[in-house]
């Protein structure tokens, strides 16, 4: 051990400090002279803990969890050594308050990922529609969850009467059966399962409210849909971006599956499935223009021959391609 000697700082320049009397301390207070034992058993599994918590890769699915989890279990570790080893009473506390709040996170994250359990009657919607685009389901579930709700219809009941229903209401995904959709007692084309019964109407009219059905649309078999309120949905899309463009996609190519129907009105729902394609502008507008010349013509044939004659050039462009489809 290195021992110096105190000298007064006060001893006047010229004069030898009288060493024999001087008084010997240490040179380091704090240093180590003897190392203490090594700790128990709990106190290095507690630090192995954090420290594989924390080596955990982002990359993984649930690192997450498995950090939080290693940490309320490092904690209540440190927690066992401080009470029956070292009888540190502020060890043990602070431990405490670490062991709560990593346990509350830890539950919270194993809730979040909990399986979330569609109804029966919507998971083929979610598959077919929801799921291929990486909708997640508890998502699906705050869509379908709250001012939704599914309504039935007998054969020959009418969803839609033209120049009757309003169309601000509500926006409906058929579920079961098949419905016809009409004009004056002409055909135009059906719709089956998974589909939208009235999109081109919400499309047209999100600018224009206080508009009427220009159509007649009558369920063909008994018929179960999913109904949202519009107005309710509409603002509920407005909180939830992604859900708001998955929407905008999935209208989008409904009004297109409509658009071929009309050109082949034999077109089927298996048939349907297979046009998966991104909807364009010219088809949203043509179904828009069947809907205006329609209604603009008082002469039902006339306003029909109308609509057939000016869709007739854009068509052959659209079911050229759709040939070749698989």
């Amino acid at each position: 051990m290195m021992d110096t000697t105190a000298v007064s700082p006060l001893t006047p320049l010229g004069v030898i400090p009288d060493l024999k009397n001087a008084t010997s301390v240490p040179f380091n207070e704090t240093a180590c002279e003897n190392w203490k034992e090594i700790h128990h058993l709990v106190f290095h599994v507690a630090n192995i803990c954090f420290a594989a918590g924390l080596v955990i890769p982002t990359t993984l699915n649930l690192h997450m969890i498995f950090l939080r989890g290693l940490l309320t279990v490092g904690c209540a570790l440190f927690i066992i050594w401080a009470t029956l080893y070292r009888c540190a009473l502020d060890i043990m506390i602070w431990n405490s308050v670490f062991l709560v709040v990593n346990l509350l996170h830890f539950i919270y994250l194993v809730y979040k990922r909990r399986p979330i359990k569609i109804e029966k009657e919507l998971s083929s919607l979610y598959k077919r529609m929801f799921e291929p685009l990486h909708v997640p389901p508890e998502l699906f579930q705050r869509l379908t969850g709250q001012f939704c709700n599914i309504q039935t219809l007998k054969t020959g009941q009418a969803y839609a009467a033209e120049d009757k229903t309003s169309v601000d209401d509500r926006l409906s995904i058929l579920l079961k059966g098949k419905m016809k959709v009409s004009y004056r007692g002409h055909f135009l084309h059906n719709i089956y399962p998974c589909a939208f019964i009235d999109s081109p109407e919400f499309r047209s009219t999100q600018m224009n409210r206080g508009e009427k059905f220009q159509v007649t649309i009558i369920a063909d078999d008994n018929c179960k849909f999913l109904c949202w309120s519009r107005e309710r949905l509409t603002y509920f899309l407005e909180t939830e971006p992604f859900l708001y463009e998955i929407f905008k996609y999935l209208i989008g190519k409904d009004i297109t599956n409509k658009l071929y129907s009309l050109n082949d009105p034999t077109l089927n729902d298996k048939a349907s499935k297979k046009i998966d394609r991104q909807p364009s502008l010219c088809s949203q507008l043509s179904v828009m223009q069947m809907r205006n010349s329609m209604a603009s013509t008082s002469d039902s044939e006339d306003g029909l021959q109308m609509f057939l004659r000016g869709t007739s050039s854009s068509s052959s462009l659209l079911t050229g391609p759709a040939e070749h489809l698989p």
